[in-house]
């Protein structure tokens, strides 16, 4: 079986997500992202209700922002000051919680932050676990995004852009909350009939969002998961709870990959290895480095590097976690998200000189 690698990409101003490798990624290749209020605060982008529905808005703020992130940091070359079509995109949009809005939450916007789910819905367990299929499918949240495709479609031709799916336990736990734990020793049954559910919703509507891209001239084929929340269950609960959804994810799309957070993974990696088509895996930089590359060899790795150190801590110290990267994990990517609105761009541009360096 081909494993069709993804590399970590982080659309301006949104939250990370994956996109297709394509044979040119460096051995420490940078991911760099920033916070919203970073270009709130330099480029007076208001990240609102307008910047997540209207499609016009976010491609005018994104050329901006584009222009903003050029003139910093130079060196960095996916941000193509002369390319248009990524900024007439779905990226970003809803922030990380498309799919609990669909469920019921609601959500609250600001100017300066990603969205955040301000109320779940008040059902209980069972009531969430036999809502119908069809009728979430038809919830006005996708109604409004497919509006948004066609609008850009017709404004730029192909619509681009990877939104931001999450994964089964995130979702469930996005949608009913820390209880979902407890209901996994509890109920599990239950907990089953809601994450086939969730599971069965996302690859319904994966498929369709991406067929639209695709026949708008934009390829996408690949849904990769986030698991912020898998190191709140023992790898046993992982492999009991989320392993059977993630790989009925990964056998319905070409590509496929792991989000682990800023977590350490090493607990995880065995039964994680145990998925199909891994084209992705990141983890924290306390992880088992070197097992991770010996037991993901056809993956493209990455590691998440904290923002709150890189602003703060010593430019010798930062020097000494990427040589260790380096050694022991690459190649692989550095995911550098989150970038604080405080720190300097002279301390974004020493780190990227770092990882030059060490690629030498």
């Amino acid at each position: 079986m081909t494993v069709r690698q993804l590399r970590n990409h982080i659309p301006i101003s949104g939250p990370a997500r994956r996109e297709p490798a394509d044979g040119s990624e460096s051995p420490m290749r940078v991911s760099l992202g920033f916070e919203p209020a970073w270009f709130a605060r330099r480029c007076g982008v208001d990240f609102s209700e307008r910047w997540h529905f209207d499609p016009v808005y976010r491609h005018e703020t994104l050329v901006m922002m584009k222009v903003a992130l050029h003139r910093a940091f130079p060196t960095v070359t996916y941000w193509d000051v002369n390319r248009a079509d990524d900024t007439w995109t779905i990226s970003g949009v809803y922030g990380s919680y498309f799919i609990p809005q669909i469920f019921g939450c609601a959500l609250r916007y600001e100017a300066d932050r990603w969205p955040a789910i301000v109320a779940r819905p008040a059902m209980a367990l069972a009531e969430l676990a036999n809502l119908d299929r069809a009728a979430l499918l038809a919830a006005p949240i996708i109604a409004d995004l497919f509006r948004q495709m066609d609008e850009i479609e017709r404004r730029a031709g192909k619509i681009h852009g990877y939104l931001n799916w999450q994964g089964v336990l995130n979702n469930a736990f996005n949608i009913f909350g820390q209880t979902i734990f407890v209901a996994m020793a509890d109920q599990p049954e239950l907990v089953h009939k809601f994450f086939d559910l969730i599971a069965d919703v996302m690859i319904a509507l994966a498929h369709q969002v991406q067929a639209r891209q695709r026949a708008s001239g934009f390829y996408i084929n690949q849904l990769d998961v986030s698991n912020c929340v898998m190191n709140m269950i023992s790898p046993r609960m992982y492999r009991q709870f989320g392993f059977p959804y993630d790989q009925r994810i990964a056998e319905n799309f070409e590509s496929f990959g792991v989000h682990t957070c800023n977590w350490n993974v090493t607990p995880y990696l065995v039964v994680l290895r145990e998925l199909p088509k891994m084209g992705y895996l990141d983890m924290g930089s306390g992880s088992d480095l070197r097992r991770a590359r010996e037991l993901f060899p056809a993956a493209r790795r990455a590691v998440m590097y904290s923002p709150v150190k890189l602003q703060d801590a010593a430019l010798d110290e930062i020097e000494n976690d990427l040589r260790k990267i380096r050694a022991e994990l690459a190649p692989c990517d550095i995911v550098m998200a989150d970038v604080q609105a405080t720190t300097t761009d002279a301390r974004v541009n020493e780190f990227l000189h770092l990882c030059r360096t060490l690629e030498l």
